[in-house]
């Protein structure tokens, strides 16, 4: 496996250049320098709206266009048609509920983690105007000595599904507890035991928000419905992607565009008005960047799309960095004197595959401190950027327990490949400092 060139992949930031400290990547990571070139070069030269016959007005069309053609390498879709753009992943799927809408009946059921909100916020608002029932597949405790230690299983999801259940939205990815969910695993049992139960209409959401920066979409090999990432954390622009089958364009989708459009089943139908046409644009450049971390592999199989691959390749020595970067933090957040001094990782506690490198925590018992007043410390020594909150996943902190103070919430941590081992020591050198 090739290995990441963590130098070669700052140099494409100039933000890291001035030696400060991101890490917050969770909540937006920092854009390539490829993706702002080609905003800038949209902007100065095409900007004109889309569809006209003259040669400024081509170009720009082509280059609109050629936004859900990288798309669709990312999701591993199997056509341009399934993507959708918007400015954020809540409204992706906000308009996503509303184009299903006409298709939900009264007492149809809908299965949410109560994670990311952007997954769980519009099912719920779409079964209280339906009149549909919302049940929540919540973490439970996966380690005897940490009840913040959580995690979900699919032996927890299987009994909730019925003849009624309509949606289940999972996250591929929790933003708080850093685990990554066996996507293909759970949609296959879904599938299998919604079928024996009779419910013959199952379509899966996930959300792949905290996912996609960390590792690969396959939305054809998961065999989903429905699945967003948000661009602007994964070093593009602030916008969204968002793949919808296209068989639900066909049997379960309902256009939101306006009338007069010859959407037929594109995805089109989930976005009305245009997109931000410069963002679209420079989406393009994170392909190009994700591939330039690694050599391209030296063999593909003759049936392999050598883009696929070559992005496996990738996420892999991406995910392969990552875990280096885990081994000091959680190392040292996990070290008995942490956990004497009241320290608990919420979360997966394990260094492994099966988790990304955003990692929370909080400090309670006879020593307590607020979320708040630890990310507070970094605040005052400057140069660098963690965060304390709940992370739009409420419902997740509010179900924890011991009950945790949903307006304080975790102190959150999370990296990226651009990160290095060198930042991480500095970051616990800080926290040694503030957890005392």
């Amino acid at each position: 496996m090739a290995s990441l060139d963590v130098s070669k992949a700052r140099a494409s930031f100039p933000a890291l250049q001035s030696g400060f400290i991101f890490a917050d990547n969770a909540g937006g990571s920092q854009a390539a320098r490829g993706v702002v070139d080609r905003i800038s070069d949209y902007l100065l030269n095409t900007n004109v709206q889309l569809g006209a016959d003259y040669s400024v007005s081509v170009v720009s069309t082509e280059r609109v266009a050629s936004g859900p053609d990288v798309a669709v390498k990312l999701f591993n879709a199997s056509s341009p048609s399934e993507i959708v753009y918007g400015s954020s992943s809540t409204l992706n799927l906000e308009n996503l509920a509303r184009g299903l809408e006409p298709t939900i009946e009264a007492g149809d059921e809908f299965i949410v983690t109560g994670e990311h909100e952007a997954n769980t916020g519009p099912w719920k608002k779409l079964a209280a105007r339906r009149g549909g029932v919302i049940k929540f597949w919540h973490p439970v405790p996966t380690s005897p000595n940490n009840p913040y230690s959580v995690a979900t299983r699919i032996e927890d999801l299987l009994p909730l599904i019925t003849v009624r259940t309509r949606i289940v939205a999972i996250s591929a990815c929790s933003n708080i507890l850093g685990s990554i969910v066996p996507v293909k695993e759970v949609v296959q049992a879904v599938r299998e035991d919604a079928a024996a139960k009779g419910a013959m209409n199952v379509e899966v959401s996930v959300d792949c928000v905290a996912y996609a920066p960390h590792r690969r979409i396959d939305v054809r090999d998961w065999d989903v419905d429905y699945c967003v990432f948000s661009w602007y954390k994964v070093y593009g622009p602030h916008c969204s992607a968002m793949y919808v089958r296209s068989k639900a364009l066909q049997t379960s989708v309902t256009s939101i565009a306006h009338h007069f459009l010859p959407v037929g089943s594109t995805a089109y139908k989930l976005q009305p008005g245009g997109p931000g046409y410069e963002l679209v644009y420079g989406t393009t450049g994170v392909l190009p960047y994700l591939i330039s971390l690694v050599p391209p592999p030296t063999k593909v199989a003759s049936s392999e799309d050598p883009t696929i691959a070559h992005l496996d390749a990738a996420f892999s020595a991406i995910a392969a960095h990552e875990q280096e970067l885990l081994k000091p933090l959680l190392g040292f957040l996990t070290a008995p004197e942490q956990i004497e001094r009241g320290v608990r990782i919420v979360g997966t506690e394990q260094i492994g595959l099966s988790r990304v490198p955003t990692v929370s925590f909080v400090v309670v018992g006879p020593k307590a401190k607020r979320s708040q007043d630890i990310v507070e410390v970094f605040d005052k020594k400057g140069r660098v950027g963690i965060r304390w909150g709940h992370f739009y996943a409420y419902t997740l902190i509010d179900h924890l327990e011991p009950k945790l103070d949903t307006t304080d919430g975790v102190v959150r941590i999370s990296l990226v490949h651009y990160n290095t081992v060198e930042e991480v020591q500095r970051i616990v050198e800080i926290l040694k400092e503030a957890l005392l």
